[in-house]
């Protein structure tokens, strides 16, 4: 990629995220979904996949209900607006998503929530239950005695209501062994082994049976429940269906046929990115679903930890909340994928400061990054295009061994963490080679240098830098772009001009 390229070869891919759910506008603990996502898309684009890449929000429920009423709102004019701020910030985040799906999209989601509910229903998994328990309106869900802590739910710090409904259930217990099975056998793969080990333990003290509509009187907002206008579709037929109403589930009229829809060609998911808190709803609830209608399980669920602020768990009652457009409008798009893609260890919980950003972003950005690429603008600009013999055949003979050696490495490495999920490892190993090109430019002193011993060292230093970017490009696209107009290789050739800073320090140049 860059020096190194990765191989090309044109597979399908279809990655998902958990969509938000559209009661408020978007903060920073919703950045990591859609970031994750986005650097394995461009990643499977740049080695020649097929990808799609979905996003979009859940607007269905009493919470929306509530809040609208708060604001004087119709639930509509409330989902409106809050999912139009969810792609303000997809697009200010740079995320290269294929799709955006609304669930309260009645043309294109509503009939694939109400296709699966038919599927379950024929499938004799759909019944009817008079029913008294706990619910949680800030989960949108029924609770028990075991997820409270002093009589409230652990997440809201609310006391559940009690509600006494009769209303359809799934029968989720049934998938039990199989969904166990699935997950065992690698079939349906959770990562990491932390989350894998969770749900297993869930699954092994058995899974119960989930309510999956409610009365229509008390929850009109929502999908209605085919064939019973008494009742509304509960969040797991409606929201979970997202993943494939958008790729046509549902529409089998002749003009859209499923057998000729996107649905037969990206189904199953190659990965769904979902947040520890959905673990049990898309590991459990979710592939229930789908054993029960008779379709494939998507291949990998990847779990990620949550976002935390100085050390607080987001809430508005803490005062923490941060909306994305804060961040980015003070240090830019790139910074802030880099701080949350190399900060937060891909598979557990990390932390936001301003102070912690500030320190990345100065430490690694400005004066590792940034810097590396002026020194070697500085002095390469003044030499012109360069040409020298990059060919295999050629061996790259003017490549020092310890730069190309050094860059193979970190090569395999970064295809090795990013084929684990491993995002902050790979960003690490890139910047190895950002400490390899400080190292030998601090050596040679090309300042002090003259015509070919000059050129040979930009050459070499060219070289790590291409490296660089190309291997930054899933992970910082603009920035990868800026500095492939400032050193580029290509016909042999090596480009070098001198543009403004990438980063500048903060601090002392406003942004």
């Amino acid at each position: 990629m860059g020096a190194n390229t990765m191989s090309n070869q044109k597979n399908k891919f279809y990655i998902t995220t958990s969509i938000p759910y559209a009661n408020a506008a978007p903060h920073v603990g919703h950045i990591l979904d859609p970031l994750i996502a986005d650097v394995l898309a461009r990643y499977r684009r740049i080695k020649g996949d097929d990808v799609r890449f979905l996003v979009g929000t859940d607007e269905h429920g009493a919470k929306i209900v509530r809040k609208a009423e708060e604001e004087r709102k119709t639930p509509k004019e409330l989902v409106d607006e809050n999912s139009e701020k969810f792609r303000d910030m997809q697009k200010l985040l740079n995320i290269s998503y294929d799709d955006f799906i609304r669930t309260s999209d009645q043309k294109r989601h509503w009939p694939g929530a109400q296709k699966m509910w038919r599927a379950l229903k024929d499938s004799g998994d759909i019944y009817w239950k008079k029913y008294r328990g706990l619910y949680c309106v800030g989960h949108e869900a029924f609770i028990t005695e075991k997820d409270l802590i002093g009589g409230k739910c652990q997440d809201h710090q609310k006391e559940p209501e009690v509600v006494e409904e009769e209303n359809w259930f799934f029968r989720l217990s049934k998938f039990s062994r199989q969904i166990e099975q699935a997950i065992v056998s690698g079939r349906m793969n959770v990562l990491p082994d932390s989350r894998r080990n969770e749900i297993l333990s869930l699954i092994k003290s058995g899974l119960e049976d989930v309510s999956f509509s409610r009365p229509s009187k008390d929850l009109p907002w929502g999908v209605p429940v085919p064939d019973d206008p008494t009742q509304t579709m509960y969040v797991w037929c409606d929201a979970l269906v997202n993943y494939i109403s958008a790729i046509g589930y549902g529409h089998d009229d002749s003009a859209f046929s499923i057998q000729h829809s996107a649905f037969s060609k990206w189904w199953p998911a190659d990965v769904q990115v979902v947040g520890k808190d959905n673990l049990r709803f898309h590991a459990a609830i979710w592939p229930g679903m789908l054993l029960s209608a008779g379709l494939e399980l998507p291949k990998t669920i990847f779990v990620h930890g949550f976002v935390n602020v100085e050390g607080q768990k987001i809430s508005k009652t803490v005062g923490n909340v941060i909306s994305p457009d804060e961040v980015v409008d003070k240090y830019g798009a790139d910074p802030v994928r880099y701080y949350f893609l190399r900060e937060f260890p891909s598979y557990e919980d990390g932390d936001f400061s301003y102070k912690k950003f500030e320190e990345r972003y100065n430490g690694d950005l400005a004066n590792g990054l940034g810097n590396l690429v002026a020194r070697i603008a500085a002095v390469g600009a003044k030499l012109g295009p360069i040409r020298f013999d990059f060919s295999a055949s050629g061996g790259e003979k003017e490549i020092e061994e310890r730069i190309r050696v050094g860059c193979k490495n970190v090569f395999l490495e970064y295809e090795r963490q990013l084929e684990g999920f491993r995002l902050n490892e790979a960003l690490i190993s890139v910047w190895k080679l950002v400490s390899l090109s400080d190292r030998y430019i601090n050596e040679k002193k090309p300042w002090m240098l003259a015509g070919d011993d000059l050129k040979a060292v930009v050459i070499n230093a060219g070289y790590v830098i291409s490296t660089i970017a190309n291997l930054l490009e899933p992970f910082l696209p603009e920035t990868a772009e800026k500095i492939k107009e400032q050193i580029h290789i290509e016909d042999s050739v090596l480009v070098v001009r001198k543009e403004k800073a990438l980063f500048p320090r903060l601090g002392e140049t406003p942004h």
